[in-house]
C-alpha cells in the first residue's frame, strides 16, 4: 500500500497556524533552549528514568533514559507499546515526548513508553559501511545487534513493555531506521524515518532495498517517511521514493510527507506528530453506533447512525465479525431485522481495532394503554433521595427526601446534593405517532430506563461513551416510562431525548415535551 503526498506552499493562514502551534507548545510546556549535542541528557520537563545496558556486542556501558506514561503505577498489569529515539537525549527525546503527549491527549495514540538511546559515536554507529573520509564508520550492524539482542530483551524484561516498538530516527539515524527494517523487518511494528541520509555510500541503502523489500512478510507494518521540498534529490529520498512505489509489498503500509519551508532540524516537530498519527492512524478512542440496541419490524427498514470517522469502519449484519473486505461504513446505513450488526474500526495497530455489536430484535411489542386514568398532564412523577452506597440500592426500602413533578421548573441541578443522590422519575409518555422512536439515555453508573415495562437500557458508560441509545417501534398511544438515576460522579449529568418517527430522517433528538408527560396526581 502506497501513499506519496507532496505537500502544497504553506499559505500564510496555515503558517500563522503553525507558528501558534509551535509557540504555544513550547511556552506551555516551558521547553527552553538545549545546546544542539544529540546527547544532551533530557533535564527539564518530563522526568524519565536513568538507566544502563551493559553491552556485550558493543564492549560498552550503554546508557539509556525511559519514559513511562503519566498514568502507569508500580505493580499494575498494564503493557505499553514502546517507541525507540536514536540521538536519544534533549535534542530528539525532549521534543518527542512532548509532542507524544500532545497526540496522545488528542486520543490518536496509546500511553507510550519511550526509550531514549544515547548515542556514543553516531558516525559509527549509524553507519552500514566504511567511508574513508568518516572516521570509525561503518558500524552498523553492530549497533543493530544490540538492539536486537540486548537492548530490547532488557527494556521487555524491566518494564511493561507489550512488544510493540516502533523505531524513531533523524538524519543518518533515519537511514539506520530504514536499514534496519530492511534487515530486521519483524523487530518494530513500526519505521519513522525524518529526513534520512540516504545518499550515504551512493545510495548503499536504498539501493539495498531494491533486493530485500519485495520479501518482507511482516504484516502490518507501517514505514513514515519525511523529507523536504528542495533537498528530496540532495538527501537522495527522491531515489528512495522511486523504489518504494516500484517494488514494495502489500503489507507495508508507507507514506513519503514532502514539507515546505522546513530546515534539516526544523522538519522533526511537524514529522513527529505525522508520523505519529500515521503509525496508529485507524485508532480511535470510541466507535459507537445509535441505536445501540432495539426491538424492529422484520418489514419495517431502520437506520444504524455511525457518528465519527468512518473511513476505516466496516460492519455486517450477520454477526459476524467485519473484514476489511465487508461493507464499508457510512454515517447512516438502512438494516432490517432481526439483525446482528458488528461494525469494526481497523487501525495500523491490530491491538488497537475495536469492535461494537448492535442487537436488533423482532420480539412482539404490547399495545399501548388507553389514556391512564387518574393521571396529570404536564410532567413525570419523581421521587429523590440521598445516600453514600457501595452499590446499588433497592430504593423500594428507601424514604424519599423530597418529591415532585418533572414540570417547566424541575431543575436537576437545583436538587439538594450535587453528588451521593438518587433520582426515580416515573410515569407515562404518549405517543403521537406511528413508526420508529429512538431513545438516548446520558446518565451515571448503573442507571436503568424503562419504556413499556421493559428494561431497555443500562448505563455503563464513560468520558467517551456517554451516551447510549435503543429503538423501539411504537403505535399511537400512551407508554409507561421509568428512570432510575444514581449520582455518585460530579461529571455526569441525566439528560434523556427522543426521536421521533417525523424527525428520524433530520436525526434531531429533543426532550419529550411536558404536554406529552403524565403524572400521578
Amino acid at each position: 500500500m502506497k501513499i506519496s503526498i507532496l505537500t502544497q506552499k504553506i499559505s500564510r493562514e496555515n503558517m500563522k497556524n503553525w507558528f501558534s502551534f509551535f509557540v504555544s507548545l513550547f511556552v506551555l510546556i516551558g521547553f527552553v533552549s538545549v545546546s544542539n549535542a544529540q546527547d544532551t541528557v533530557l533535564n527539564i520537563g518530563v522526568k524519565g528514568k536513568l538507566d544502563s545496558v551493559h553491552s556485550v556486542i558493543m564492549g560498552q556501558e550503554r546508557q539509556i533514559q525511559v519514559f513511562l506514561p503519566a498514568t502507569y503505577k508500580p505493580g499494575s498489569a498494564d503493557k505499553y507499546d514502546v517507541m525507540y529515539v536514536l540521538d536519544g537525549g534533549n535534542w530528539n527525546t525532549g521534543l518527542i515526548t512532548r509532542v507524544q503527549n500532545f497526540v496522545e491527549g488528542e486520543g490518536l495514540m496509546p500511553s507510550t513508553i519511550i526509550v531514549s538511546v544515547m548515542g556514543i559515536d553516531r558516525n559509527n554507529e549509524l553507519t552500514p559501511t566504511h567511508l574513508e573520509s568518516w572516521k570509525a564508520s561503518g558500524g552498523a550492524d553492530k549497533f543493530l545487534g544490540f538492539i536486537k539482542n540486548e537492548l530490547i530483551p532488557y527494556i521487555n524484561k524491566n518494564y511493561p513493555s507489550n512488544g510493540d516498538n516502533t523505531l524513531w530516527g533523524h538524519s543518518l539515524g533515519g537511514m539506520f531506521v530504514f536499514y534496519t527494517l530492511l534487515n530486521e523487518p519483524t523487530l518494530f511494528k513500526s519505521y519513522i524515518a525524518v529526513d534520512p541520509s540516504m545518499w550515504w555510500d551512493n545510495s548503499y541503502v536504498a539501493k539495498m532495498a531494491v533486493g530485500k523489500l519485495p520479501l518482507l512478510s511482516a504484516q502490518n507494518t507501517t514505514l513514515y517517511i519525511a523529507g523536504r521540498e528542495g533537498a528530496l534529490a540532495d538527501m537522495k529520498i527522491d531515489t528512495l521514493d522511486i523504489i518504494l512505489k516500484k517494488v514494495a509489498p502489500e503489507n507495508l503500509k508507507w507514506k513519503l510527507h514532502v514539507y515546505t519551508g522546513e530546515t534539516h532540524s526544523s522538519v522533526r516537530l511537524k514529522s513527529i506528530y505525522d508520523g505519529l498519527k500515521f503509525t496508529y492512524e485507524g485508532l480511535t478512542s470510541n466507535i459507537q453506533i445509535h441505536p445501540m440496541n432495539g426491538i424492529v419490524l422484520k418489514n419495517k427498514p431502520f437506520p444504524i447512525l455511525f457518528f465519527g470517522d468512518t473511513t476505516r469502519v466496516h460492519y455486517t449484519l450477520d454477526g459476524t465479525v467485519p473484514t476489511l473486505s465487508s461493507p464499508k461504513s457510512h454515517f447512516e446505513i438502512k438494516a432490517s431485522g432481526p439483525a446482528t450488526a458488528t461494525y469494526k474500526s481497523f487501525s495500523n495497530r491490530s491491538r488497537y481495532d475495536q469492535t461494537t455489536t448492535g442487537i436488533f430484535t423482532t420480539e412482539k411489542m404490547q399495545s399501548p394503554i388507553s389514556k391512564p386514568r387518574n393521571l396529570l398532564q404536564g410532567g413525570f412523577n419523581y421521587m429523590y433521595y440521598e445516600g453514600t452506597w457501595d452499590k446499588v440500592p433497592d430504593l423500594k426500602n428507601l424514604k424519599p427526601v423530597k418529591t415532585g413533578r418533572t414540570d417547566k421548573d424541575f431543575d436537576l441541578d437545583k436538587l439538594p446534593a450535587k453528588n451521593n443522590f438518587a433520582l426515580v422519575i416515573d410515569g407515562v409518555f404518549e405517543s403521537k405517532e406511528e413508526g420508529y422512536y429512538m431513545f438516548f439515555f446520558a446518565a451515571d453508573k448503573d442507571s436503568k430506563l424503562y419504556i413499556d415495562n421493559k428494561l431497555v437500557i443500562t448505563w455503563d458508560g464513560n468520558y467517551v461513551r456517554r451516551d447510549y441509545s435503543y429503538i423501539l417501534p411504537l403505535s399511537k398511544g400512551f407508554y409507561s416510562f421509568r428512570i432510575e438515576y444514581y449520582h455518585k460522579n460530579k461529571d455526569f449529568k441525566l439528560n434523556w431525548n427522543y426521536i421521533t418517527p417525523s424527525m428520524m430522517e433530520s436525526k434531531n433528538a429533543t426532550p419529550i415535551p411536558i404536554e406529552l408527560q403524565y403524572g400521578r396526581k
